[in-house]
């Protein structure tokens, strides 16, 4: 059986935009998958982060990032100046640097 080239090149030339159409759908599909498995919940993550941050009061307990435990002295814009809870030295922080307030208000809403 001989083989025509012309007949090859025709179904080269279909086959090329029929393969290229599902090979944008599986990458669309791939990026959707991406974004709402690792990118929509880190955001969210940041979001709830900066909202624990920005309502941060004097008298809290809190973490650090490094593991340190105190309760919050006063408050700057980008600094907190805390109270270790073991020995009552003065650690002056970034804000960036806290990772959680062990401090419950009435105001914050409870999580289901």
């Amino acid at each position: 059986m001989e083989f025509n080239p012309i007949l090859l090149e025709k179904a080269a030339q279909g086959a090329g935009l029929g393969g290229l159409l599902p090979m944008i759908l599986i990458y669309a599909v791939l990026f959707g998958g991406l974004y709402f498995l690792m990118i929509r919940p880190q955001r969210k993550k940041q979001k709830e982060e900066k909202k624990m941050r920005e309502n941060l009061q004097v008298g809290d307990e809190i973490i650090t990032i490094g593991g340190l435990y105190g309760r919050v002295i006063s408050l700057k814009e980008d600094t907190i100046v805390m109270e270790s809870i073991s020995d009552h030295s003065k650690i002056t922080i970034a804000r960036w640097a806290l990772q959680s307030n062990l401090t419950v208000h009435d105001d914050a809403p409870v999580k289901k």
